[in-house]
């Protein structure tokens, strides 16, 4: 069974049909599809600039994996709260109440602010994360594609979300923990995580112009921002990906539905 309306906040491709190169991407931009979408991606936009600041004094390469520093450091918490914000975002415009299941309170609602990277991991079943790759355009080395989320295919955890955290409570002993390694891996996943709810529209200010595509050295395929080039899940089965033809869809009043993750 594929799905007839779009979930919010949800990109995966449309079944083939008529109309589908829309339908594709023609629903990203309705205001009902997300609430403030710009606000996410300006913030990841303000990550990546500073960021390529950064590359003029760490110059992206193997070698300097293990670099760490305040300035890394900055980024990769102001990286990783982003990533959270985008999570508890999914959430909240879907539907998401979760429960203590142990302890003094078990079956009590469990506020938002207890939200960990247990719980988000439940997006990874509706957003394909794990598929994900992002190559960087500028990098000496082997390391240049990043598939920031692939160990959730085993149920392993996020070593760079791990990095953050144990840097983020004990930066005297963990100091090293936030290196551009882990920092490129945060600002991969982040990346992902965008594109996996609005593919690469940024939402800034100004016409959708209709422009000539031409020669291009790092052959395209370019995410929100114009710099890392997103490889997208090529392992959807068809009874997940949507069956509708946007022009017909967007007549109705109801065009969205609401992932229910406390069935997931």
């Amino acid at each position: 069974m594929s799905f007839k309306k779009p979930f919010h906040r949800n990109y995966r491709p449309v079944k083939e049909q008529p109309n589908s190169g829309y339908s594709d991407w023609a629903y990203i931009i309705e205001q009902d599809y997300s609430q403030n979408p710009e606000h996410y991606t300006r913030a990841f936009l303000i990550i990546q600039e500073d960021l390529l600041k950064l590359f003029q004094f760490i110059e992206p390469s193997d070698i300097n994996s293990t670099t760490f520093s305040y300035r890394v450091h900055e980024l990769l918490m102001r990286t990783c709260i982003e990533v959270e914000a985008n999570f508890k975002a999914i959430f909240k415009e879907n539907i998401y109440e979760p429960v203590y299941k142990n302890g003094s309170r078990i079956g009590e609602p469990r506020p938002e602010k207890y939200w960990n990277i247990n719980d988000f991991k439940l997006i990874n079943k509706t957003h394909h994360l794990d598929d994900y790759s992002i190559e960087l355009p500028f990098w000496k080395g082997t390391e240049n594609i990043r598939k920031p989320s692939l160990s959730w295919k085993t149920d392993g955890g996020l070593e760079w979300y791990q990095a953050y955290n144990q840097s983020k409570h004990d930066r005297l002993n963990n100091f090293e923990q936030a290196n551009l390694k882990n920092l490129i891996d945060a600002y991969s996943g982040l990346c992902v995580l965008l594109s996996s709810q609005f593919r690469h529209v940024d939402f800034q200010p100004g016409p959708d112009n209709i422009q000539a595509s031409g020669y291009c050295y790092f052959g395209g395929g370019f995410g929100i921002g114009d710099y890392l080039m997103v490889d997208y899940p090529d392992d959807w089965k068809d009874e997940e990906k949507y069956d509708f033809n946007w022009s017909d869809l967007i007549k109705e009043g109801n065009r969205f539905e609401k992932i229910d993750y406390n069935n997931i």
